[in-house]
């Protein structure tokens, strides 16, 4: 069934604001409900490019240690690159903390520090799409932008009945949501939707006598509800192998620098060969497997002798290894290669 723009429902606002009023989680970078503080546009944004592709609370201890070490948008933007790429390591999607220093970086010589306040303006940064670009407009400026994120795409699916499959749905979920945005309190309308689809409209299991707008939901009580949004099936991933060296000398291990542009650019890493689609002719000491968005990955780990390393890398204590900031790829190796020497 699909949803006609002048659908529009006057109390949809009201009763969501007065759920969220009561029930608003508490997040490091979010402004409580009620408690009169002005949203810092810096921590928005920096919440917003972190929960990309990301759980909230994958991200609640990197965006601390982030905002603690550089509290504003000029002190990122002084930032080293590595220092960045090692904080970052772990959240994934690595394109995300390149694009995250260019941004600062932009907004700190071209607008003076200041985040521009509309979403277009809020395109053109680096980075930044139009997803990111309205929840920023929305939640930092109190612009009445149309926020749709995943748990949004559900509440909105469910409630208007939108049974058209993703990625097809978005337009008529946006077409559905528009005239529901308030002028009056548009970002903490889209955080409650963000809060609603996390907590009660969940993907198992809705809480559909806990929500706030169950008494209009056209999903309510349909054994299929958790089939909303419809979702295209899942294509089938690639997979690629490669190996990983493990060179040890005097209680460090050799590092190298993966190339900026390409997969975990710019990272620390082990050296190694380039990842193709047949298996290597070479048995380990450690094998792991990792997934990224189009491919995953069988990476097997073999000890090379000290004179295998190459100038353009460094020598890392062990003892220390915690501080490389390497991704989670090859963090999984070296824990495993640290658990059979302890």
């Amino acid at each position: 069934m699909s949803v006609q723009p002048s659908e529009c429902l006057s109390d949809f606002a009201p009763r969501l604001l007065g759920w969220y009023d009561r029930a608003a989680r508490v997040l490091p970078w979010r402004v409580p409900p009620g408690s009169g503080a002005v949203p810092d546009p810096y921590r928005v944004w920096l919440a917003e490019i972190m929960l990309q592709q990301t759980t909230v609370a994958a991200v609640a201890g990197y965006f601390s240690r982030f905002v603690g070490r550089w509290p504003t948008v000029e002190a990122l933007a002084g930032a080293e690159d590595a220092d960045v790429m090692a904080a970052w390591a772990g959240l994934g999607y690595y394109a995300r903390a390149r694009n995250l220093l260019a941004c600062a970086r932009v907004v700190t010589a071209d607008h003076g520090g200041r985040f521009p306040d509309s979403e277009a303006a809020l395109r053109a940064l680096p980075g930044i799409g139009d997803y990111t670009a309205a929840a920023v407009a929305a939640i930092a400026f109190g612009r009445p932008a149309v926020v749709v994120d995943a748990n949004i795409e559900r509440v909105m699916a469910r409630h208007r009945l939108i049974a058209t499959p993703l990625p097809a749905a978005k337009k008529e979920i946006r077409r559905a949501l528009a005239p529901l945005v308030p002028q009056e309190r548009p970002g903490d309308f889209a955080q409650a939707m963000m809060d609603l689809g996390a907590t009660i409209c969940s993907p198992r299991a809705p809480a559909c006598a806990r929500c706030p707008l169950s008494a209009d939901c056209r999903a309510k009580g349909r054994a299929d509800v958790e089939a909303l949004p419809v979702k295209p099936p899942k294509k089938a991933k690639p997979r690629r192998y490669g190996l990983a060296h493990w060179i040890e000398k005097d209680g460090q291990l050799w590092l190298v620098r993966r190339p900026e542009r390409g997969m975990l650019g710019g990272m620390r890493a082990l050296p190694g060969g380039p990842w193709d689609d047949a298996p290597p002719g070479e048995s380990g000491v450690a094998v792991v497997d990792h997934s990224f968005t189009h491919f995953d990955l069988t990476l097997t780990l073999v000890r090379r002798e000290p004179q295998h390393s190459a100038a353009e890398g460094e020598w890392w204590p062990l003892s220390a290894l915690d501080d490389a900031g390497l991704p989670t790829l090859y963090r999984k190796l070296t824990d495993r290669m640290r658990k059979e020497k302890a």
